[in-house]
């Protein structure tokens, strides 16, 4: 995988709807966890563009997983809203992050909000509300 950044590796937790989707990789930080993706032709539209359905999953694992993780003990949540602005495109080949800022995890709810970086230019920007689960 030599096309893959250094410091990246296959994501630590999947789901059959992922192994469809990636690979997905993720680079853990102190802060955070980035999400990375190289855009293969299953990624792109007709016209050669990430499609944003792409964009709308990458986002809800982002986001959803760092707020998840944050603390010593996973919090077990599920998607409530997620909102996402198109504001750029990815292009087959290319590699994708996603750096996500966890805003605040509570009891009931917690909140997140994440960009899409291409070559280091913000392309798509998206925040997630997520209902903790009681069990």
């Amino acid at each position: 995988m030599s096309d893959i950044p250094e410091g990246f590796e296959p994501i630590f937790r999947t789901s059959p709807y992922l192994e469809l989707l990636g690979p997905i990789f993720n680079k853990k930080t102190k802060a955070t966890l980035i999400i990375g993706l190289r855009a293969e032709e299953k990624h792109c539209n007709a016209r050669g563009l990430v499609h944003g359905g792409v964009f709308s999953s990458l986002a809800d694992v982002a986001l959803g997983y760092n707020a998840a993780f944050q603390g010593e003990q996973p919090v077990p949540l599920v998607t409530a809203n997620l909102s996402i602005d198109y504001a750029g495109s990815a292009k087959l080949g290319d590699w994708i992050e996603v750096h996500t800022d966890t805003q605040k995890v509570g009891k009931s709810m917690a909140f997140a909000n994440c960009y899409f970086l291409v070559d280091s230019k913000r392309i798509v920007r998206a925040s997630g509300v997520f209902s903790v689960i009681k069990t």
